[in-house]
């Protein structure tokens, strides 16, 4: 692929799509709500039928969203000032007999501030496609949930490590004043340079492996959505495959990432790692940390066993169990995963921020909904840590979020109803619950703008219910520090 050319069409091919409202509101509403969601599950007639005869937009949709064969007196009509044979020249288009088809996947998307474009390969969803050792991976789920959990709070600069179709470069230019967008493979590179040139943003893009094309600078914000699949270290696909034996991936970028940020910088990145018999995986990922100059918010979403996990990246690959070649596939990677004691993969976020002490690392399970961002979260996280690193806990005076619940939960016993558990319970973001006993409910009744600082609470709490005053501080001290990490609970 020519980048020169394909660059060369994108002023013509941004007019063609903003005179064809070919955004995401408008295809939303051209297909209507039926439709749009049969073709999200794959499902293409009822979202053809509704674009048909729908003018620029309707042929713009079948053209790239369906995959459609189109006439190319319809194309050029829907792309001009763009000619179908320029673009063809570019390697936006293909000729399909008498008529033309998309070459590559060009869609809009929404992260939250507009309409903006990508263009990637073609994923052979809708149209058999061979899977390309370099192929550039769309928007999937992956990508976006590394975008929906990006602090976008304004920041000077931000290195995107591994862009891909550089959809989160092009997402921070709206919160950095620079982005530098870095990739190993030149394919990526060239069409995260036209999804700049079609939305009129500045990258800087460089090509290279890993942190090697940055080496020596620093930037505010770091985000990384690596090739982190676990595996035996064979590389079939760039996109995904590192070329390092199981979780190396992971342990080189949360590693190696916090000596790229400046002072109070953040990183945000996707990671997977292997639980191991016998082995914590919170420990495992927490020995990748320096000790001393970051803190870390290790959060994992999700664990697939090895059975899942090789399946669903063997079907990612085009592979397909049923076939010899298939299955021998799958044999070797279960075998590595049963000779280094694989019992499942973890898959989450890691959060870092550079400082200038010893290292806080904390590592947690968040499987269940949640749908706020955990980026706003994370940076709320880090200045939580910051005031509770700064401050005596038990000389400052805390208040209850109003929305944290005070829960308790009863089961059938032989007398009636017996309690079971008392937790308090954060009722937005991502809902952190932490069980308690009644001295700690009575403790958190306290918390007040206008109340006691801790310490005088516990002496009163103490002497109220018999109790030792320095164990039950101690205790104290640990329930408030957990509870500030997770915003149940505020200084005053």
């Amino acid at each position: 692929m020519d980048r020169d050319l394909l660059l060369s069409i994108c002023p013509a091919l941004r007019t063609a799509l903003n005179r064809s409202r070919y955004d995401l509101d408008a295809v939303r509403e051209l297909l209507g709500p039926e439709a749009h969601a049969a073709y999200g599950r794959g499902e293409p007639v009822p979202a053809r039928r509704a674009a048909r005869g729908a003018g620029d937009l309707g042929l713009l949709v079948r053209l790239f969203l369906l995959q459609d064969t189109c006439p190319e007196d319809d194309v050029a009509r829907a792309l001009a000032p763009l000619s179908p044979a320029d673009a063809i020249r570019a390697g936006l288009l293909e000729r399909d007999g008498d008529g033309v088809r998309a070459a590559l996947d060009l869609r809009p998307f929404d992260a939250g501030t507009g309409t903006r474009w990508l263009l990637s390969d073609l994923d052979g969803s809708l149209r058999p496609t061979v899977t390309r050792p370099d192929h550039v991976l769309g928007v999937g789920q992956a990508s976006l949930s590394l975008l929906h959990a990006t602090p976008t709070d304004r920041v000077g600069s931000v290195l995107d490590l591994g862009t891909g179709c550089g959809v989160q470069a092009i997402r921070a230019a709206e919160y950095a004043d620079t982005v530098t967008a870095t990739d190993i493979t030149p394919r990526c590179l060239t069409l995260t340079a036209a999804g700049a040139a079609l939305n009129e943003i500045d990258l800087e893009l460089l090509e290279g492996s890993w942190f090697e094309p940055v080496a020596g600078r620093t930037f505010d914000r770091i985000v990384a959505n690596p090739p982190f699949v676990v595996s035996t270290g064979d590389v079939e696909h760039s996109y995904r495959d590192s070329g390092m034996d199981l979780d190396g991936a992971s342990k080189l970028m949360v590693s190696q990432a916090v000596r790229y940020l400046n002072p109070g910088g953040t990183a945000a990145m996707l990671a997977s790692w292997v639980h191991v018999d016998g082995e914590d995986w919170r420990a495992r990922v927490a020995s990748w940390l320096p000790s001393h100059g970051v803190d870390a918010w290790v959060v994992q979403r999700d664990v697939a066993d090895p059975a899942l996990y090789v399946g669903t990246w063997l079907r990612d690959g085009d592979a397909d169990e049923r076939d010899p070649d298939g299955a021998a596939l799958a044999e070797q990677w279960l075998d590595h995963f049963e000779r280094n004691g694989v019992e499942g993969v973890g898959f989450g976020f890691v959060y870092l921020r550079r400082t200038d002490g010893p290292s806080d690392v904390l590592a947690e399970d968040l499987r269940h909904g949640s749908t706020d961002s955990l980026g706003n979260e994370a940076v709320d996280y880090f200045r939580r840590v910051e005031w509770l690193r700064n401050h005596d806990v038990l000389g400052a005076r805390f208040t209850l979020r109003p929305d944290t619940a005070l829960e308790r939960v009863y089961l059938p016993g032989a007398e009636g109803w017996k309690e079971a558990v008392v937790r308090v319970h954060r009722g937005n973001g991502p809902g952190w619950q932490h069980e308690i006993d009644d001295l700690a409910a009575a403790l958190l009744a306290g918390f007040r703008a206008d109340g006691l600082p801790l310490e005088d609470l516990v002496t009163l709490l103490a002497a109220a219910h018999g109790e030792d005053e320095d164990a039950l501080a101690a205790q104290a001290v640990s329930l408030v520090q957990g509870l500030v990490r997770h915003g149940l609970v505020e200084p005053a």
